[in-house]
């Protein structure tokens, strides 16, 4: 298990430092197809954001416990807990302070903290570089699984 987490974390790593590769391996679950970008100017900007808000993230405290959707909770799975989204819908979640985007599916309910929109999962927090602050100020815009489906990663700045 160590061993899968470990080379999952190595792909992603190498898809973020080289700016293009082929598909991330998944997580051991092999339940979470991700996508991580740094979006282009446009791409985030053509559609109305489904939201715009304040995201947290959960990590070790809440490992293997069952989320809503039943699965238990993997903190290396790019998965996050929204209070209205169906369970089992992708959204794009991108960190406004750096461009970050990452594509996770909703498996979760939460947050129960006022103010907040998401509660992102540890790993998702680390792809989109806020998991020391805690808090970061997130743009959610809803993906279609057909979309949401990892086919490149592009390595333009936002």
């Amino acid at each position: 298990m160590r061993g899968s987490i470990a080379r999952t974390l190595a792909t992603v790593l190498l898809v973020v430092s080289l700016g293009a590769a082929q598909r991330p391996a998944s997580s051991e679950s092999g339940r979470t197809r991700n996508l991580v970008t740094q979006s282009a100017r446009g791409e985030a900007g053509r559609a109305k954001p489904y939201q715009i808000g304040t995201a947290s993230w959960y990590g070790d405290y809440f490992q293997g416990k069952a989320t809503a959707s039943g699965e238990p909770y993997n903190m290396y799975d790019l998965t996050a807990a929204h209070p209205t989204l169906p369970l089992g819908s992708w959204v794009r979640v991108t960190n406004l302070r750096n461009g970050r985007a990452v594509v996770v599916r909703i498996n979760d309910r939460g947050p129960v903290v006022p103010g907040r929109i998401i509660d992102l999962s540890y790993n998702t927090a680390r792809v989109l570089q806020f998991k020391a602050q805690g808090l970061q100020r997130v743009r959610l815009d809803v993906v279609r699984q057909r979309q949401a489906q990892p086919q490149m990663v592009a390595s333009l700045r936002y």
